[in-house]
């Protein structure tokens, strides 16, 4: 049996956007593996190993005093928000120049005023659906990549034990890091902005069993390849009593074939 490790995560906003929609942001109604992956990377990154996400569990989250009892029974909730985004960025060459002149650096305004103003000019108005009080219980197994248990050109870290790379030796630096809330950066739902919260699971989650719903094609992750093209994949998203399979080694818990990503190509090499 392969070893995994689990982990349970909640924050207050989560958005998993959809790519076909490019001005106007939606979230997908689940968390994508590919945010899974981002959140246990986030926890746990080495170049000999990466992360195989098995399972995706939906749970109750604890929602704050007076929160509506219908919306908190609803198996997602959406929350509308508008704000003032960034619509474009400065060149380089540009920052280069004030370096070289600091008297023709020109400031960068981006405010609530009218576009066309000076303080306008950068900034648009954006909306975005995103997921309201959401929890997550993530089932993963380390998987071992080409550089493992290669000559190191870096000292071990201080929490990284000795000896040959293998599965069970970072399930254990996981839970240990897990144990002691570190991370190597705050890990988030989606956007950086919307952090979430992680802890070892505590025996007393309550999965979502009231949800089962197709949910479409939806992005499972991005194919890293030696050539330099990143593939995106998508898969046919099922949420089964709660609980989304996105396992392509092995069966679901009731029975579903592991999970076919389509856009990738199965033989390529990864980094």
């Amino acid at each position: 049996m392969v070893p995994t490790v689990s982990l349970k995560i909640w924050s207050d906003i989560a958005l998993f956007t959809r790519p076909e929609l490019k001005v106007e942001r939606l979230s997908y109604p689940f968390m994508t593996p590919s945010a899974a992956r981002g959140v246990l990377d986030a926890i746990l990154f080495k170049p000999q190993m990466r992360w195989h996400v098995r399972r995706i569990t939906a749970i109750r989250p604890r929602f704050p005093g007076g929160f509506p009892a219908e919306a908190a029974e609803m198996n997602y909730r959406l929350i509308a928000i508008r704000r003032n985004e960034i619509q474009d960025k400065i060149a380089p060459r540009t920052v280069e120049a004030w370096i070289k002149e600091p008297s023709s650096c020109e400031p960068y305004y981006v405010d609530s005023a009218g576009r066309e103003g000076i303080q306008g000019k950068h900034r648009t108005q954006r909306n975005t659906l995103a997921l309201h009080h959401v929890a997550y219980l993530i089932e993963a197994s380390p998987v071992l990549t080409e550089k493992a248990n290669r000559e190191r050109q870096k000292p071990l870290d201080a929490d990284e034990a000795s000896g040959p790379d293998t599965v069970a030796k970072y399930v254990a630096m996981f839970q240990r890091r897990v144990a002691k809330g570190q991370c190597f950066h705050r890990p988030y739902l989606g956007c950086r902005e919307f952090a979430c919260h992680f802890a070892a699971p505590d025996g007393t989650e309550q999965p979502l069993v009231g949800w089962t719903e197709p949910l479409g094609l939806m992005l499972y992750d991005i194919q890293f390849s030696l050539d330099g093209v990143h593939r995106p994949g998508f898969f046919q998203a099922v949420v089964t009593r709660g609980v989304l399979h996105c396992d392509t080694e092995s069966h679901g818990l009731n029975g579903e074939p592991p999970v076919n990503v389509l856009g990738w190509e199965k033989k390529e090499a990864q980094l």
